[in-house]
């Protein structure tokens, strides 16, 4: 280490002349070191590029995400943080992590999503992001008869499952999206117990889906997806602003380009129940859903099932 302190020196001065005492000297030297101070335009520089990395790492490879809403269950709850990644599908003027580009056509390193990913998508003209699951690609015919796709003049198949139950908390009150459907169960806990019907896609992809019954989107005229677009489903049929809700109601006003697509949806980190406090550290941890964490959100794969006419 260096010793900043003056050797002690013998001296030579006659009488009534004095050296400056060494303590004196260090205290001089201590005020030269305060005036150099912090290093304040370094330290801007360091947190400068710390942010860039970060940016461009959200930007071109993923970034985490909070579902704000009910739309994507049974998979995804209110209050589930997740992992988007970014490079899947290529990158677009919606890959930064703030959407300041202006909308461009095409992507860089382009391909278009699979039947059943999950992708985060950005409505024409808006900035806002929203988590939906792709169901037709460019040339398909697609349309909803009382609830029931049909991808080219073919039903997707369905299938009743047993309700689904989730416990009742802040985040999922289960009143105003659901209606009335809290029951109690054998251990004294209220749950949310909602209808699930699985669907499984034409190449084999299944997943869970809730279906309240009939609604006013429950019915699409067909269509035919243009190139370069992709049309999207929520996973809660009754409660999801998709393809299927014109961009005045908050949805996606039909197929979406490509471009609009952000990333894909990988895995759920962790889920808090809406009970956590900035205020509160340890709230931070017992506001956390147990069992969510690690959920992958890739669609099951099975064999593709005969379609129903």
């Amino acid at each position: 280490m260096t010793d900043y302190r003056e050797p002690t020196q013998i001296s030579d001065a006659g009488p009534g002349r004095a050296d400056t005492p060494p303590a004196a000297t260090d205290k001089g030297k201590g005020k030269a070191a305060d005036k150099e101070g912090t290093d304040w335009w370094g330290e801007i520089k360091g947190l400068f590029w710390l942010i860039l990395a970060v940016l461009a790492f959200h930007s071109f490879i993923a970034k985490p995400f909070y579902i704000p809403s009910e739309s994507m269950m049974p998979g995804l709850v209110k209050g589930d943080r997740l992992v988007v990644s970014k490079y899947p599908y290529g990158w677009s003027w919606v890959s930064p992590s703030f959407h300041i580009m202006p909308e461009t056509p095409g992507r860089l390193f382009g391909r278009l999503p699979e039947r059943g990913d999950i992708v985060i998508v950005t409505p024409p003209g808006a900035r806002a992001d929203y988590i939906k699951r792709v169901i037709g690609l460019p040339g398909d015919r697609v349309e909803m008869i009382d609830g029931q796709v049909f991808i080219n003049g073919v039903a997707v198949p369905r299938q009743i499952l047993p309700p689904v139950r989730f416990p009742v908390d802040p985040n999922l009150p289960c009143t105003d999206a659901f209606g009335e459907t809290r029951v109690m169960g054998d251990d004294g806990q209220l749950y949310c117990e909602l209808p699930l019907v699985r669907e499984t896609l034409p190449n084999g992809r299944a997943y869970d889906t809730i279906d309240m019954g009939h609604s006013n989107v429950d019915d699409v005229a067909p269509l035919i997806v243009p190139e370069g677009h992709v049309w999207l489903l929520g996973d809660n049929r009754d409660r999801s602003a998709d393809s299927r809700v014109a961009i005045a109601e908050q949805g996606l006003g039909g197929p979406v380009p490509w471009q609009n697509i952000g990333g894909r949806a990988e895995f759920i980190t962790f889920s808090l129940d809406g009970t956590s406090q900035y205020w509160n550290p340890i709230s931070w941890f017992t506001a956390m859903r147990g069992g969510r964490a690690g959920t992958s959100l890739h669609p099951e794969r099975v064999q593709a099932q005969p379609a129903a006419e």
